[in-house]
């Protein structure tokens, strides 16, 4: 029986097993592969993100504020902070904190929010009201918002000024330590005042701000950093930074502009600050309270935020490129597998059996 030569389309046992084998290897890699990439890509990628929404808030305190508080603000600790604020009697505090749970839609306890309301309407005493305003306009200390009004009231009236730089002289006189600073906003102060006048109340930031500064300088509310800048800064950017502080004292309080000198290093960073009270009000005690610098600053590296793009942009391409070999692979397989079936076939009809 004459032994036909083999089919140069029939391939040896071993060498069709061990192609097999080859490339379901390669399929499984690939796929291995993308599902790694897919899970680096579900944690890499959501930070990306954030990143890239960070860096664009670079220039807009306000976004700042609120992507710091989408990471740490919730019912917790607006509660915490709430309690804590009329522990110490800072109703307007509280308040603050209630005013911004509302803008985020957290809720809130309606005991603790009737709490406050009965702190703030304990505060609002007429007797209380008028001993706290004349000890701010005689004293020239904000404890509370009605000693804040009579504070910025004596300025307003040049009396507070006035008071300033004759308890200065008194310390001169009796040998005692001069404070400068004090003086320069004082007499500063009193041209201010002048001004308010006659520009109509255009001043008037300018002239609460001087007033917050004075009260800021007494009461330590001003840092090392910011104070050495103070000191050496000409008579035009002072105005423009009371200016600056004057704006925050409108939107936020005396309070909310106290609270805002403590975080401030640079007479730049209270224009932040205004811009932030420019949006946020009444709430922005609460989030300096909450957030100190990050309030108006991004405080993780420029270069740690690229990175966490970069990161990211790798992890979905590499995810895109694995998904698109695993799928040639198993498509050439598939194509593979088909036509060595048609082959088949044709070699049965072509060649009868015996």
């Amino acid at each position: 029986m004459s032994r036909r030569n083999p089919s140069p389309y029939e391939a040896a046992p071993e060498t069709n097993g061990r192609t097999k084998v080859l490339a379901r290897l390669a399929i499984t890699l690939s796929l291995g592969v993308a599902v790694c990439l897919a899970a680096a890509t579900l944690v890499s990628v959501p930070n990306g993100v954030d990143a890239a929404r960070t860096l664009a808030a670079t220039d807009d305190p306000a976004r700042i504020a609120d992507l710091a508080l989408d990471k740490t603000f919730n019912a917790t600790i607006a509660a915490r902070e709430i309690e804590t604020a009329l522990g110490a009697g800072d109703t307007d505090l509280a308040r603050s904190f209630v005013e911004l749970a509302a803008e985020r839609g957290v809720a809130l306890d309606s005991t603790l929010v009737a709490k406050i309301e009965q702190a703030e309407r304990d505060a609002a005493a007429p007797s209380s009201r008028v001993a706290s305003f004349a000890r701010g306009f005689f004293t020239g200390k904000p404890e509370d918002l009605s000693s804040a009004a009579g504070m910025v009231a004596g300025d307003l009236f040049v009396f507070g000024d006035v008071r300033d730089v004759v308890r200065e002289g008194w310390h001169g006189l009796r040998g005692e330590e001069v404070d400068p600073m004090v003086l320069a906003l004082a007499g500063t102060g009193i041209v201010i005042t002048a001004g308010v006048y006659v520009s109509g109340g255009l001043a008037a930031p300018a002239r609460a701000g001087l007033s917050v500064v004075k009260a800021a300088r007494r009461g330590g509310y001003l840092g090392v950093e910011l104070l050495r800048v103070l000191k050496v800064s000409k008579r035009e950017n002072l105005v423009q930074f009371a200016s600056d502080l004057g704006r925050v004292e409108q939107r936020a309080g005396v309070r909310g502009a106290l609270d805002s000198l403590k975080i401030a290093e640079r007479p730049q960073d209270v224009a932040r600050l205004a811009a932030l009270s420019a949006v946020k009000g009444g709430k922005t005690r609460a989030i300096v309270k909450l957030l100190g610098r990050a309030a108006i600053f991004i405080t993780t590296s420029a270069f740690t935020l690229a990175s966490w793009i970069l990161w990211a942009l790798f992890n979905l391409l590499g995810f895109c490129a694995a998904c698109k070999r695993a799928v040639e692979r198993i498509t050439l397989r598939h194509c593979e597998r088909q036509r060595m079936k048609r082959l088949q076939r044709a070699l049965a009809i072509a060649v009868p059996a015996g």
